[in-house]
């Protein structure tokens, strides 16, 4: 769910676990004439389950809030970390502003940094536009969105970090990957709103995830990827929800992409095997 979990295309991870030490000093006086009786022993405390049934009823009603909505809006604020050539970490930021309706409609307009572009789905075909240049690429895409996803990866390594955001089943990657899950506590300072912080780890990733206590939607996700290399952070936070919006056909096509002159959908740059998240590319 919600923390950009495998295929490849869209790994981020973190690793956020609790280590927890405990001991005890045994003291015997040397002076006294007979040591003193050995001290109770306290029970042993029950060891804490690896998956807490709390965080897991917090991340289960997101998922079910978010594959519950026919449809959605929502900001997307994704930072990323690389390093520099001296080798201290930068940070890198996209923001998507995006619209979905279920089962095969997609909307996503990035504006700078960078290069502006707009990422368009009608259902049957894919659009990817920068209006800059006035070049847009297109290609026929199967249905639904989650096939979709795919599709865009495999044809032209095109990712979102929010995916598993608009995907049929939020939960399905983290059911299959998760080891541990823990409550970590509220916060009132995220989002501005009150949240429920959630970390969640597995073999290939671990995360932190601020949800919603009433709405049960995600305002800022932290992830790593413990075997990457640069065990890098990758952040989403999540702005103006709105479940269910009123949309239309014509938000998934672009008039001026339309008449915009034709690109290959193809990955930018030469041909290369899929890539690990140390070498994705960056996040649209």
């Amino acid at each position: 769910m919600l923390i950009f979990l495998p295929p490849a295309k869209r790994q981020r991870s973190m690793l956020h676990a609790l280590l927890g030490m405990c001991g005890a000093v045994a003291m015997l006086s040397a002076c006294a004439p007979q040591a003193a009786p050995p001290a109770a022993v306290p029970p042993a405390q029950a060891a804490a389950p690896a998956i807490e049934a709390k965080a897991v009823n917090v991340l289960e009603a997101a998922c079910r809030t978010l594959a519950g909505a026919r449809g959605m809006s929502f900001t997307a604020l994704n930072t990323y970390e690389r390093a520099a050539r001296n080798g201290q970490p930068l940070f890198y930021s996209t923001r998507n502003q995006v619209t979905m309706q279920r089962p095969d409609k997609l909307r996503v307009i990035t504006p700078g940094d960078g290069i502006p572009d707009e990422f368009y789905y009608d259902g049957k075909t894919i659009t990817a536009y920068v209006p800059m240049h006035g070049v847009a690429a297109r290609a026929e895409a199967p249905a639904p969105i989650d096939d979709m996803l795919d599709f865009a990866w495999d044809r032209a390594a095109i990712y979102f970090p929010f995916a598993d955001v608009i995907t049929a089943d939020p939960c399905a990657d983290l059911k299959k990957q998760m080891t541990s899950a823990f409550y970590v506590g509220q916060s009132k300072v995220i989002g501005d709103t009150t949240t429920d912080m959630v970390a969640v780890a597995g073999p290939e990733v671990a995360a932190e995830l601020w949800i919603g206590t009433n709405d049960h939607l995600p305002r800022l996700i932290r992830v790593i990827y413990p075997k990457e290399p640069a065990r890098a952070l990758y952040q989403t936070e999540y702005s103006n929800w709105r479940l269910n919006p009123p949309v239309s056909p014509g938000m998934f096509t672009s008039a001026k992409a339309a008449t915009a002159k034709p690109m290959p959908f193809v990955p930018p740059g030469p041909a290369t095997a899929r890539p690990t998240p140390a070498t994705a590319p960056v996040p649209r």
